[in-house]
């Protein structure tokens, strides 16, 4: 699969959150516990950080979006973490393992890195082998396990922190 990548719009909340409202319900795949409405995130993609990455992967024939990816400041309370971003994938189920991702990849790391950020960091579920291994396949290392980071439904998950230097 050779998907268009491009800038996520308002206009793309509707496909988004068709996206990410099932990987949240579920509950296997990510720590976030609440759905988004399509207005939230219009809202947040519409005021997203200007030095901030959020791309959407499209069929280049039916223009669904298949998945999208962002690249947000790690902090904003400090500037001695400007150059650190923190990365966000989803992909839809049926396009999973096939190029999505890779395709995400390519051009956010290249954006991200025109934008100032030097490292990127990634939280993902240290159950979730899938994203754990996309993102290793993209140069990303493990930094380290933060151990009982999430209780889901009384449950205690482990999160994997990635990073990687542009």
């Amino acid at each position: 699969m050779n998907p268009t990548i491009r800038t996520a719009l308002p206009s793309d909340a509707q496909r988004i959150t068709d996206i990410i409202n099932p990987i949240i319900e579920g509950g296997q795949f990510t720590i976030l516990d609440s759905t988004f409405s399509v207005s939230d995130q219009s809202f947040f993609i519409q005021y997203f950080p200007v030095n901030g990455v959020f791309l959407v992967a499209e069929d280049q024939t039916t223009k669904t979006t298949l998945g999208y990816q962002t690249v947000e400041p790690f902090a904003s309370f400090t500037r001695t973490l400007d150059h650190v971003g923190i990365v966000s994938t989803y992909v839809e189920e049926s396009s999973r393992q096939r190029g999505v991702a890779s395709a995400l990849f390519a051009t956010t790391l290249e954006i991200a890195k025109s934008r100032g950020f030097e490292k990127l960091i990634a939280q993902v579920r240290a159950d979730n082998d899938v994203a754990l291994n996309a993102y290793l396949k993209q140069g990303f290392t493990v930094a380290g396990t933060l151990t009982k980071h999430a209780k889901i439904n009384g449950q205690y998950v482990d999160e994997v922190m990635l990073e990687a230097f542009l």
